[in-house]
């Protein structure tokens, strides 16, 4: 537990206070962060995930077979509970506003802290990239583009919008948009043609890799540090509903995932580190959907912030909750 706090724990505190200390200083804007974030989403991220996949080994994915079902099913199954609960036990939320707090507290932050958690944990090793890489894609391919399908949805019942006087309809986008749109980023299909890589028996040269880790190695230090810009930028504002998404993201998700992986017996290893990737901070591209559609942005941000803080906490609680579950089993 003190490797974990010293070495993956307290680095990320650190810089991302740095982060958020340069952001209330006017150093950096927010404006800033969403160019740092497009670095790490299109460049840095898709770099880390391709070379670290592509140097496993077939047995080694058929290995994560189970990995991938668990993850799937457990945070798509926590995605959609917390749309029913903000949808219909809180009587003044749209859809819409349920749509965004599923994407928040139904999301962790995989592209962000993921390699900036499990790496000072679990090693520098393909295992850890292949957590990275096939949370990021339920994540990014399947959880957002169900997310926008819900918030469209929702926004389609609203009456329309009043310009100048007349009303003006909300333009109607196809279902398969969003998920077209979410497989055409780097962060999703980097990992995936490496997968196809390694399945197809293709070795990766060594001599390459260098070119790829050059750029992967700010990932983690610069997602953490645009982090920290992002919450010095955002209005604090705790409320019962900010409590119960971080309730649901730092607890519910966690345990949904343990309780899947015990079942479906899980490699150890394998299972330890999801539920890491589970107990992550929401997801930082919910935030920014919010803020696009104008939607349940202080809510969002407030239980964003909540759970970032309760990560320092929560992190060291589950590897020991996992660690205890996987002895007495």
């Amino acid at each position: 537990m003190l490797h974990v706090i010293l070495y993956a724990i307290v680095p990320i505190v650190v810089v991302m206070l740095a982060g958020y200390i340069s952001g209330k200083k006017g150093a950096f804007s927010g404006e800033d962060a969403k160019k740092f974030n497009k670095v790490v989403l299109d460049y840095a991220l898709p770099a880390a995930l391709f070379v670290s996949i592509v140097q496993a080994s077939r047995e080694d994915l058929q290995k994560d077979l189970k990995l991938t079902l668990v993850s799937l099913i457990g945070i798509m199954g926590c995605f959609m509970l917390v749309y029913f609960i903000f949808r219909y036990c809180f009587k003044k939320n749209t859809g819409a506003d349920a749509a965004v707090s599923a994407l928040i507290s139904g999301s962790p932050t995989i592209g962000f802290l993921g390699f900036a958690v499990l790496e000072p944990i679990f090693g520098t090793t393909p295992a850890v990239a292949l957590v990275v890489a096939i949370v990021g894609i339920v994540v990014n391919a399947i959880g957002i583009p169900v997310g926008l399908s819900l918030m469209n949805a929702s926004l389609e019942k609203q009456p329309a919008k009043m310009v100048n006087g007349k009303p003006v309809a909300v333009k109607k986008e196809s279902a398969w948009k969003p998920v077209l749109h979410a497989l055409a980023q780097p962060v999703a299909w980097a990992p995936i043609l490496a997968v196809v890589l390694v399945l197809c028996g293709l070795r990766w040269p060594a001599y390459l890799s260098p070119s790829f880790d050059l750029i992967a190695k700010a990932n983690a230090s610069m997602a953490v540090f645009s982090a920290g810009i992002t919450l010095s930028a955002i209005k604090i504002d705790i409320n019962w509903q900010a409590v119960l998404g971080s309730i649901m993201k730092m607890i519910v998700m966690p345990l949904v995932v343990l309780i899947l992986g015990m079942l479906f017996h899980m490699d150890a290893m394998n299972l330890k580190m999801l539920v890491v990737a589970a107990a992550l901070p929401p997801a930082f591209s919910g935030i920014i959907i919010a803020d696009e559609y104008n939607t349940y942005v202080a809510t969002g941000t407030s239980s964003l912030t909540l759970s970032v803080i309760l990560f320092v906490g929560f992190c060291p609680l589950w590897i020991w909750l996992t660690d205890v579950a996987l002895k007495m089993a």
